[in-house]
């Protein structure tokens, strides 16, 4: 398993040698200088999308609260059919016809006059919520390398952050992406291989899993904590509202808007929506049938360890269900899962930082060496701060991507959508959304979760929405 493994590193390290070398401007650094393949994109967008939360995440969920996680997956690929439907044809449009490289720069391309406002107010929202999103992921290396190698998780996150961070920083977006597209293969064949094996396994145990699904209850987890916060329609709500914070991700965005024209989005749509089902249908099933083969006896000293931590199910069932061989090209879907998601968002930290913040603060024009130089140290410093918070945070991988999916998909989301169908939009509008989606996804999520049982995601997308539309029509933009 260990050469497995290695064997996954080196490959690696080859895909991130051949690909840095085609990175030689600061436009090809933050956003691919039209370089790369649709397909390599949409298997990076996919990739990029679904990080330790899917293999570690939604299995834990799933596990913990049987068939009323069903609608978290929903949600989700509801927001994926979304985003690849609606929003890709657009957005690259968009971006064609404006030069941007950032999802602020969009904003300020459209609104003159708004490009150092905008411009330090996302980044600032980018790095707070960024910096989380990066922890988790860390957070995730570290649970898989301890659980399948016996590895402190302390040196697990080590080893996780540090090969994606100084990879992020040599090749940039092109290395990211071309990393990412080996990466969405192993998580899809990850989420395939694994549930297959496992239901073969619980047929010699009895367990039958058309039977469980079948009486299982849909509106009442079944984790007793979970069940006191929500039931019935607010479960299935709270549950589907992860699809909102698709259309604000700009990890994912960047994809879109790098692609070079419409042909290539409607090519590339298919990939990522084939992708899309294979691999939430698998992950979904693997916490499903884990918790069967736990009760069942069949995962061995195993439940001990997972009934204190859900999310080590889908890396324990790897380790007590499969040979070394498939259980090392597995695992290494997983650890895929977390370095093609903070990869990109070490990208998408470190040119905001540079693109949306320092160049509207210096207003100068800084040489393109210069540039480059500046966002390659600002991706080294962005991977330092989230380690130091991935090894100080206590809360799950869930917990944390929950969060930080829900205050950057509610400040952009609304604004991004209201931006390509609402022609009404205007600079009040995306202001409001930006700050109210910001605020009350903090306060919602500190204070107000539980005695409503409404999530941050749907409370804070839904108010962020509205006061967009609300303040673009109370304050218009004037006619030219």
């Amino acid at each position: 398993m260990i050469i497995v493994f290695i064997a996954y590193i080196v490959i690696l390290i080859g895909i991130v040698t051949y690909s840095a070398r085609r990175s030689k401007t600061n436009h090809d650094f933050v956003l691919g200088g039209k370089k790369i393949s649709g397909f390599s994109l949409a298997l990076s967008e996919r990739a990029t999308g679904e990080s330790a939360w899917l293999l570690l995440g939604l299995t834990g969920y799933a596990y913990s609260e049987g068939m009323a996680a069903i609608w978290v997956a929903l949600g989700c690929v509801t927001g994926i059919l979304f985003l690849w439907i609606f929003l890709a044809e657009p957005l690259q449009k968009l971006t064609e016809k404006t030069g941007a490289l950032t999802v602020p720069s969009l904003f300020s391309a459209k609104f003159e006059g708004t490009s150092k406002s905008f411009g330090i107010l996302s980044s600032l929202i980018i790095i707070f919520f960024f910096v989380l999103y990066i922890a988790a992921q860390f957070s995730g290396a570290g649970k898989i390398f301890n659980d399948t190698f016996n590895i402190d998780p302390f040196w697990g996150m080590v080893i996780g952050s540090g090969l994606v961070t100084i990879y992020t920083m040599l090749g940039g977006f092109i290395t990211v992406v071309a990393t990412d597209a080996f990466q969405a293969v192993l998580m899809v064949v990850t989420c395939v291989v694994l549930p297959i094996v496992a239901l073969g396994i619980a047929a010699t145990y009895n367990i039958n899993i058309a039977e469980t699904i079948a009486h299982a209850s849909y509106t009442i987890p079944l984790n007793i904590e979970i069940a006191k916060q929500a039931t019935g329609g607010l479960l299935i709500l709270n549950g589907l509202s992860w699809a909102f914070g698709y259309t604000g991700q700009p990890q994912l965005l960047t994809r879109l808007m790098a692609m070079r024209n419409k042909t290539e989005i409607q090519q590339s749509r298919i990939l990522a929506i084939a992708w899309t089902l294979l691999a939430y249908g698998g992950a979904f099933m693997i916490g499903i049938i884990g918790y069967k083969l736990v009760q069942a006896g069949a995962l061995g000293n195993a439940a001990t360890s997972v009934a204190n931590d859900a999310e080590k199910i889908m890396p324990i069932m790897v380790m007590t269900l499969l040979n070394p061989i498939l259980a090392g090209i597995l695992l290494s879907g997983a650890v895929s899962a977390m370095m093609s998601t903070a990869s990109s968002q070490l990208m998408v930290v470190s040119s905001s930082m540079t693109e949306d913040f320092y160049l509207q603060i210096t207003k100068k024009k800084v040489e393109e060496k210069r540039m480059l130089f500046l966002n390659k140290i600002l991706t080294l410093g962005v991977g330092l701060v989230g380690f130091l918070l991935a090894i100080t945070m206590e809360e799950t991988v869930y917990g944390l991507v929950s969060y930080a999916w829900s205050g950057i998909g509610a400040s952009f989301g609304p604004a991004i959508v209201l931006l390509i169908f609402w022609k009404r939009l205007s600079r009040a509008g995306v202001f409001a959304s930006l700050i109210t989606g910001t605020i009350s996804a903090v306060v919602w999520k500190t204070w107000l979760v539980e005695p409503t049982g409404i999530s941050e995601r749907l409370a804070s997308y839904l108010l962020a929405f509205s006061l967009a539309m609300v303040f673009s029509l109370i304050f218009p933009e004037k006619k030219k």
